[in-house]
C-alpha cells in the first residue's frame, strides 16, 4: 500500500485517498508540489531548465561540464526523489519512490512536449534496484 495511513482512518475501516486529502490536505502544500511536478520551464542560452538559473551559476556549470549544454541540463535539472521529503514522518518504501519517480518523469515529459513542441527531450528516471533510495532521481535534457 502506497499510503499506509489510509487503513488507520475511520476506526480502522480505512478511507479513500480523496477523502483523506480533503481532511488533511493543505492548499499551500498542493501548490508547492504542483510547482515541482508541473514546473514553469525557462530557457537560458538555448538550454531548458525547470527553474531560473543565474548567469554565474550557469557559467560555473558550463565550465565544469566542458561547455556541453546537454550535460549542464541533465545536472541542473536532476531531482532526487527523497530530497522532496526531508522531514519524513514515515519511511517510504521502494514502491513509493518508484511511483513518485515514474509519475514525475511522465509529468515532466508531458509538460516539456507541450511547452516546447519543436524540441526533443530525454526525461529519465534514474535508479538501480540495488541502489540506496537516496540515489533515485529524475532529470531531463534536450536531444541535440
Amino acid at each position: 500500500m502506497l499510503i499506509p495511513e489510509l487503513a488507520a482512518w475511520n476506526d480502522g475501516k480505512g478511507i479513500d485517498v480523496e477523502s483523506w486529502i480533503s481532511g488533511i490536505g493543505r492548499f499551500d502544500h498542493a501548490i508547492g508540489y504542483c510547482t515541482i511536478f508541473w514546473p514553469e520551464f525557462v530557457v537560458h542560452d538555448d538550454c531548458v531548465f525547470r527553474h531560473s538559473i543565474d548567469a554565474g551559476t550557469y557559467r560555473d556549470w558550463m565550465n565544469s561540464c566542458g561547455g556541453n549544454r546537454t550535460t549542464v541540463e541533465a545536472g541542473v535539472n536532476h531531482q532526487h526523489i527523497l530530497d522532496l521529503f526531508v522531514n519524513l514522518e514515515f519511511q517510504p518504501s521502494k514502491d513509493v519512490i518508484l511511483y513518485i519517480g515514474s509519475l514525475l518523469k511522465d509529468m515532466w515529459s508531458c509538460k516539456l512536449n507541450r511547452d516546447f513542441p519543436a524540441r526533443r527531450f530525454d526525461v529519465k528516471f534514474l535508479y538501480e534496484d540495488d541502489a540506496e533510495l537516496v540515489d533515485y532521481q529524475v532529470t531531463f535534457f534536450q536531444r541535440r
